[in-house]
């Protein structure tokens, strides 16, 4: 075959440094434009962004020539400084280091982007750590309690016994 062919989606989370609830008000908004500004830029395509003023979730679809962690990398520095520049007083602005990022499917983009655009329910009845748990478990990932960096355990970390 003379041609690569590639559909690679991913759902990425990731929260701010010590889950400081900072992404609020008119930063929300242009945060969210100015990460899939930083996508298009890198060649992916932003298929959904949102989340809650402690953490992100975005939906995108990445080229194939660049690796994840080096995407990622990028869109946390860039949009860290970005946040500096334009919200002098968000100066205390940073992301944690990690990130989660799952493999979607082209038949569960719609299902993904619903579970992205509706994060205030879902944050209604449980909070991010739970949340992000919850997507190591149904993705199958290992993990080891100690470098989740987000609180106490939850429920459904003792429930995996």
């Amino acid at each position: 075959m003379g041609q690569s062919y590639t559909n690679l989606l991913y759902h990425i989370a990731f929260a701010t440094k010590d889950r400081q609830p900072l992404i609020v008000g008119e930063r929300r908004e242009r945060l969210y434009e100015y990460l899939g500004g930083i996508i298009r830029n890198l060649g992916g395509i932003s298929l959904g962004i949102n989340g809650m003023p402690d953490h992100m979730h975005v939906l995108a679809k990445l080229r194939p020539d660049r690796a994840l962690s080096d995407m990622l990398r990028d869109v946390k520095a860039n949009s860290s400084g970005w946040m500096h520049e334009v919200f002098p007083e968000a100066s205390n602005f940073a992301w944690q280091r990690g990130y989660g990022a799952f493999t979607v499917s082209a038949s569960q983009v719609e299902k993904v982007q619903r579970y992205i655009a509706e994060q205030e329910i879902h944050h209604a009845k449980r909070d991010f750590r739970d949340e992000f748990v919850e997507l190591l478990v149904k993705n199958r990932i290992e993990f080891d309690e100690r470098y989740l960096e987000l609180g106490t355990q939850s429920p459904a970390v003792r429930a995996l016994g």
